[in-house]
């Protein structure tokens, strides 16, 4: 199997990395997040690289490029430690909008293609565990128009969107995967209310709440389309902690050179040299899984579902492993807000939680077995 990248692919990876390293170096990182994490600035650079319209369909103003370019863009971010909502604005929401109506994808799509408008998911609630099914937030048809309530937390950049994308159950019991359905929120809509704050990796999140507030209903029963959204976000998430994880790796590496220890550098102590080999390893694991899992999103429900699975659970261990050995190759300047190294292992620590932490999704794999699973099959 060819997994050498095409010429446009390589191109549209220099361009995001020279962006990186013009543009966004640490200490500009640092100043966004100690100043609260507002990253619309930065979102509105990489759309005028174009990237905002990256898997938008031509028709909307898109470029119409696939999963592998989506890769190759979050690696780029990931190693540039870039704490901008990218992923869903331009990754996440035109999945959830390709099942829309088509008035309202002409009127969204564009608008996201250009630079515009930041829409996000809005799915997480405080009961749900990782459950994409588990949906207590109600929508009630009224007047002609659909008005939902309920609460949705730590939504990525809430206080900076311009509309966000709410599963509510229509009918069915809180757990039922039917009954759920895909619903618009345009930001200052009746009866919502926005509460921001900062995350542990520098970004900014906010909890959504909703009290009969008004909505443009996307798909009636839109747990399948959730679902594949959420897929995508997790293979944008393994793309970017490749990136986070290289790059966290080669800082490591050159500290170790500088690092001196009885008056020679910590990268000539042989137990040092086995353990950078080890998370080199790790390193490897972690980027052949986000591969799979890009190749994987474009398969049948079942077959997608479960390879994304098992590729977060390997990302989830490589991340911890490169972190937490990363910092410890460090010693106590690893944990230091001003060092560049710690806020890689905060990021990476905030990835394994998203969209399903490891143990969730080995919970997922092991569900998804067959009797043909094993060695033998």
């Amino acid at each position: 199997m060819d997994f050498d990248f095409s010429d446009e692919q390589e191109q549209l990876r220099d361009a995001v990395r020279r962006w990186v390293d013009k543009g966004f170096g640490f200490e500009r990182r640092h100043a966004l997040a100690k100043a609260g994490g507002q990253t619309r600035e930065v979102l509105g650079e990489l759309n005028e690289l174009g990237l905002a319209g990256l898997v938008v369909p031509e028709a909307h103003g898109g470029m119409g490029f696939g999963a592998v370019e989506a890769m190759v863009v979050m690696e780029e971010l990931g190693r540039g430690l870039v704490n901008a909502p990218y992923a869903q604005a331009a990754l996440v929401a035109p999945t959830l909008l390709s099942g829309a109506p088509a008035a309202v994808q002409e009127a969204w799509l564009p608008k996201i293609a250009g630079g515009e408008a930041l829409v996000v998911l809005a799915h997480q609630e405080r009961r749900s565990r990782y459950a994409l099914s588990r949906v207590a937030t109600r929508a009630v048809e009224s007047g002609g128009g659909w008005k939902l309530s309920g609460t949705k937390v730590v939504v990525p950049a809430g206080d900076e969107a311009d509309a966000f994308v709410v599963p509510a159950r229509i009918a069915g019991a809180e757990a039922d995967a039917a009954g759920i359905g895909l619903f618009l929120v345009e930001r200052g809509a009746a009866g919502m209310s926005v509460r921001s704050y900062p995350t542990q990796d520098g970004a900014r999140a906010a909890d959504v709440v909703l009290a009969d507030t008004p909505a443009t209903l996307l798909q009636r029963e839109g747990h399948a389309l959730l679902e594949q959204a959420a897929d995508v976000a997790i293979a944008a998430g393994c793309a970017e902690a490749v990136g986070l994880m290289d790059k966290l790796l080669a800082i490591t590496a050159e500290y170790m050179q500088q690092r001196k220890q009885f008056g020679v550098p910590l990268a000539t102590f042989q137990a040092l040299r086995h353990r950078a080999a080890d998370v080199k390893m790790q390193v490897e694991l972690g980027r052949s899984m986000s591969y799979y899992a890009s190749l994987k999103l474009g398969e049948p429900a079942d077959e997608r579902r479960r390879a994304l699975s098992q590729a977060k659970v390997q990302l989830g261990n490589s991340m911890r492993f490169v972190g937490q050995q990363c910092i410890q190759m460090h010693g106590g300047i690893g944990v230091t807000d001003e060092y560049v190294a710690s806020h890689y292992f905060k990021r990476l620590t905030v990835l394994e939680t998203s969209f399903g932490d490891t143990l969730h999704h080995l919970g997922e794999v092991s569900a998804r077995m067959t009797d043909e699973a094993g060695v033998f099959a």
